[in-house]
């Protein structure tokens, strides 16, 4: 055996921390997802009790997007000034403290304040957990390891479905929102044994640490001096994060890409069948609160499933193909959900009208959970410079809930204004549209070191071309 081959010792005990660490962050996924999750079961009872308006139910919708916003916008700094874990660990915090703010509302205002502060932690974790996984994360399985935090996306609004359905029967709207909170006590205790991002280290100057976790995840001694100079080398770009942007054009492109695959993401409709699923299966003319919850749950099933084919896919077809088949999906169901609900507003429609549009509404779940659901954040995690990663993803990720924010807010006001059918026609629209942005500006990145990426982005290489 050579002298430089890891033992068998060596190779368990990072195996170990992989998983520990993948753990970790799935749990910030699972948070993300309750949260996302929770409000659509318990806003039919939220509305009935206080009698809300379409405007305010939006607002209650929106304002965990608002806080999630800024919430990226502060992890940024936090997760560059403080690290990754302390991240984590704040925005678990946040999220005890607004699930259980929003459960002991006593109005309206009370809960969006509640919410909002939800966002903040559900903005710091979604911005820090993708960033933190594709920092230690093997390139071969970066991918794969990414799609599994979304799939934790999925199971935590799978979870939330299933628990407001379990309180739906005594319409106990409070303890739907306040149960969710139990899952950032895990986050918090398992977070604090965790390490810190190698590449954060040696940006701050640590380089010594970031040379020992590097080695703890990396059992081959040879393969981890490899990794550790990759990163030293990114390091000696002098500037970094805004100034960078400022004056680096190539910089500038990686946060456009970035910007526009979250925008793109979010205006797929996906969320509006998410945070709306009741609304959207009334429309489609289930009528009992039954129903439509039996319909919610169905929904999130097919979701978090959906998310396996990406993560099987992600690594092996590539991000690309599954974005073009996943917004083809989308475009495509989307279309026959319109055509559907323009025969239930002409009232003649028969019943299979309905059943096709619910069956096409977990068509279009199904071709985000394989698709832009989990690949856009691979996507986003993998494009940035190491010098302004917190700064890039910080910008996508704040993109992704003003965009969701904006959707939120206004799928009601669109249904109440163009019609149920010309709203779903003008998300297909836009999926038919996301295609042809996917092939004109994404990149394959599949099987290719972060510092490989930069190196292609920064020599001016177009960006559909980066992973070459």
């Amino acid at each position: 055996m050579s002298v430089h081959a890891p033992s068998v010792d060596m190779e368990k005990r990072a195996s170990r921390l992989k998983v520990f660490i993948y753990f970790a962050a799935g749990m910030a996924g699972l948070l993300f997802g309750l949260d996302q999750g929770v409000i659509s079961g318990a806003l039919p009872f939220i509305s009935q009790e206080w009698n809300l308006s379409s405007s305010a139910q939006e607002w209650v919708v929106s304002s965990m997007m608002v806080g999630a916003a800024a919430g990226a916008i502060a992890a940024s700094f936090l997760a560059k000034q403080i690290g990754r874990k302390k991240s984590l660990m704040i925005g678990a915090f946040l999220f005890i403290a607004g699930s259980l703010g929003s459960g002991l509302a006593g109005n309206v205002d009370m809960l969006i304040i509640s919410r909002l502060v939800l966002g903040l932690s559900v903005g710091i974790a979604s911005y820090t957990a993708p960033l933190y996984l594709a920092e230690m994360a093997d390139k071969d399985a970066r991918g794969k390891v990414i799609s599994g935090y979304q799939l934790m996306v999925t199971v935590g609004i799978l979870a939330a479905f299933l628990s407001d359905t379990a309180f739906s029967y005594t319409g106990n709207w409070r303890m739907m929102l306040m149960v969710i909170a139990i899952p950032a006590v895990v986050l918090i205790m398992t977070v604090i044994k965790l390490p810190d991002s190698p590449r954060w280290l040696a940006a701050v100057g640590r380089t010594e640490e970031a040379d020992e976790v590097i080695k703890s995840l990396n059992p081959d001694p040879k393969a981890a001096d490899e990794e550790m100079a990759d990163i030293k080398e990114s390091l000696k770009v002098k500037q970094a994060g805004w100034q960078l942007f400022k004056t680096n054009s190539n910089v500038r492109r990686a946060v456009f890409l970035g910007v526009l695959l979250q925008a793109m993401q979010q205006f797929t409709g996906f969320n509006v069948i998410m945070y709306y699923s009741p609304k959207i299966l009334s429309l489609a003319g289930f009528s009992t609160t039954e129903e439509q919850m039996i319909g919610t749950v169905i929904n999130g099933i097919v979701f978090t499933l959906s998310t396996f084919i990406a993560i099987w896919m992600v690594d092996k077809s590539g991000r690309k193909p599954a974005l073009k088949v996943g917004f083809g999906v989308m475009a495509a169901s989307m279309a026959v959900v319109g055509w559907c609900m323009s025969l239930l507003e002409s009232g003649a429609a028969a019943t299979w009208v309905s059943y096709l549009a619910a069956i096409m509404t977990m068509v279009s779940i199904a071709g985000f959970g394989m698709s832009a659901g989990p690949i856009v954040w691979v996507l986003c995690s993998e494009i940035q410079p190491l010098k302004s990663r917190e700064f890039g993803i910080a910008c996508s990720t704040m993109t992704n809930w003003i965009t969701c924010a904006i959707v939120g807010a206004t799928f009601l006001s669109l249904v109440d204004t163009l019609g149920s059918a010309h709203t779903f026609w003008l998300y297909a629209l836009l999926n038919g549209f996301f295609i042809a942005l996917t092939m004109m500006y994404v990149p394959e990145t599949k099987n290719v070191s972060l510092e490989k990426i930069e190196h292609n982005l920064l020599s001016g290489k177009k960006l559909r071309n980066i992973g070459v």
